[in-house]
């Protein structure tokens, strides 16, 4: 039994519907943890049962590379699908983790804003490749979610996620300007729903790089409860230097150690996601 089937006896999520929810991790600032909280997240979902596939939106392709995804093994990237060259499910490729499958990113999406001009649907390119991926889906890849990792901008790659979207995750490191940076990103949220996509929600903050030994972390986290309320998630991603190792060996921190407090923090995200998922439905 592989550690990954082991977390999927232990932690077995129940049936979620035919259809995949889409959760965005958006977040305009870099380096806040957005791609590691993609990475980790899609792979605990992925332990619990879930069948998650990850769309890497960023032109460094990092959350390819932590999957193990060799940049010479790209050949059909999100690239060729946004510019219309290629279905979503050509871009698609499997991972180390059961259940997690990935379409990987390259650099040329970096110019796509400039590719794509004037076009009329060029705010929905991703939309309606998932909803293309949808319709062709077999048993093996009807996914239950899908997670989009962002690029730390609000640029066409940002909007044409949230356009996608059922909702917004947002990582949220424990640092000085971190409200800050959040505001400006809910107005964008904002924006995109009243203009592109108007059942688009904030699903929940993760707050990471937590430090409790850190008093200004302390206070991160009591002003962000203070201003968001019940959308900040109960579970803190701690730092932790075993979660920043992992991708360097392109692996999730949860295969690379199950028993870390990082890979035991994801898993409390991915069962409060989908608790959150629940209470959603129910409503």
């Amino acid at each position: 039994m592989t550690v990954m089937d082991q977390v999927y006896q232990e932690h077995r999520a129940p049936a979620s519907p035919g259809y995949p929810r889409i959760l965005s991790l958006a977040n305009q600032k870099g380096g806040v943890g957005k791609t590691t909280t993609a990475i980790n997240l899609g792979t605990a979902l992925a332990a619990i049962g879930e069948r998650v596939l990850i769309v890497d939106l960023d032109p460094q392709g990092n959350a390819s590379t932590g999957l193990g995804i060799d940049r010479r093994s790209r050949n059909v990237s999100t690239y060729d699908v946004l510019i219309g060259e290629a279905p979503l499910r050509d871009a698609v490729v499997a991972t180390a983790v059961p259940r997690l499958q990935i379409a990987a990113s390259t650099m040329d999406l970096s110019g796509l804003e400039l590719e794509l001009g004037a076009a009329r649907d060029r705010a929905f390119r991703l939309r309606n490749a998932i909803t293309a991926l949808n319709t062709s889906a077999t048993e093996a890849t009807d996914y239950t979610y899908v997670l989009i990792d962002c690029p730390p901008s609000l640029n066409l790659l940002t909007v044409n996620a949230m356009a996608a979207s059922d909702a917004i995750l947002v990582p949220l490191q424990c640092e000085f300007f971190a409200l800050e940076g959040l505001s400006q990103l809910l107005q964008t949220v904002e924006q995109v729903r009243s203009t592109l996509n108007p059942n688009l929600s904030i699903h929940g903050i993760v707050l990471t790089m937590f430090d409790s030994r850190n008093n200004l972390s302390n206070q991160v986290v009591a002003d962000v409860r203070q201003f968001m309320g019940s959308k900040v998630y109960n579970t803190m991603i701690p730092r932790n230097v075993r979660i920043s190792e992992a991708p360097s060996y392109g692996k999730p921190v949860l295969v690379y150690d199950l028993k870390c407090v990082g890979s035991e923090a994801y898993l409390r995200l991915a069962t409060e996601v989908i608790e959150r998922e629940r209470q959603l439905r129910t409503h």
